[in-house]
């Protein structure tokens, strides 16, 4: 299948990450769109654009966060690849040096510690360090069944993505120093240590996939998190490449390989 015959869809307000892989997937011939997500999900069949012409078979894929995501997704017959939301409380502590559990939120209320509690796999619950449980949005807010990981504190000193596609760190950025938003290149140290945690853990993930890694104060390299690539922001990665990751992560449902089919949305 050509690049010609992909669309890329994206909602109308871009992020800078974005605006490069439009740039990026506009260089190599596909197709972008950008539409409101009612816009794509109403109305009978599939919109005019996302049919091939001719015959020839078209793919459509997307780039964009959750809320888009589950709309548009389904509409278009996308399956949205993701890690599963138990993942990083499965991995052994070397590779993550801090307790990791995952639990309903229900019970993440008795917490009486500070922890750093998030969603897995979207924003639902804010990704935070929280005095203890109480502090968490309440059941008037949340279903108490909604799950959550719940981790002990740890300060990075430095952060990388790693854009990960089939078994290997296909691209890689900086995006963190010392908490603040700091953009540049992978240094060897966390290339390795991305290829560690692909050793240890990368058959219980998607083939194309985000993780987050940092190295704490005391030079202790640790996973922070992994997200789903088509909700990922690309910071200095090679935009072609972070696309490559992007495209294999948010497809049509009907292309996806064997191993993936475990990890769809």
């Amino acid at each position: 299948m050509t690049y010609a015959s992909r669309t890329l869809v994206l909602p109308p307000q871009l992020t800078a990450s974005a605006v490069r892989l439009r740039t990026t997937a506009l260089r190599r011939g596909l197709r972008v769109v950008e539409a409101a997500a009612s816009a794509v999900s109403e109305g009978p069949g599939r919109p005019e654009w996302a049919a091939g012409t001719g015959g020839e078979a078209h793919a459509v894929h997307l780039h964009a966060g959750p809320s888009f995501a589950d709309v548009v997704a389904p509409a278009l017959g996308i399956a949205l690849l993701e890690a599963p939301a138990d993942w990083l409380a499965r991995l052994p502590r070397a590779l993550t040096q801090r307790e990791i559990r995952v639990m309903p939120i229900g019970e993440a209320y008795r917490l009486r510690r500070p922890a750093f509690v998030k969603s897995p796999n979207d924003k639902g619950i804010p990704a935070l360090v929280y005095a203890d449980g109480s502090r968490l949005p309440g059941p008037d807010a949340v279903d108490p069944a909604t799950v959550v990981l719940v981790s002990d504190v740890m300060t990075f000193a430095v952060e990388y993505r790693l854009f990960l596609l089939d078994g290997a760190v296909h691209t890689a950025s900086q995006y963190a120093e010392a908490g603040r938003l700091r953009l540049g290149p992978p240094n060897g140290a966390a290339l390795a240590f991305g290829r560690e945690v692909l050793a240890a853990a990368g058959d219980a993930l998607p083939s194309a996939i985000v993780v987050d890694i940092g190295r704490d104060t005391e030079g202790r390299w640790a996973v922070i998190e992994a997200n789903a690539a088509w909700a990922s922001g690309c910071y200095e990665a090679d935009p072609d490449r972070a696309l490559d990751t992007v495209l294999r992560a948010a497809g049509p449902g009907t292309d996806l390989l064997p191993h993936d089919r475990a990890f769809v949305r």
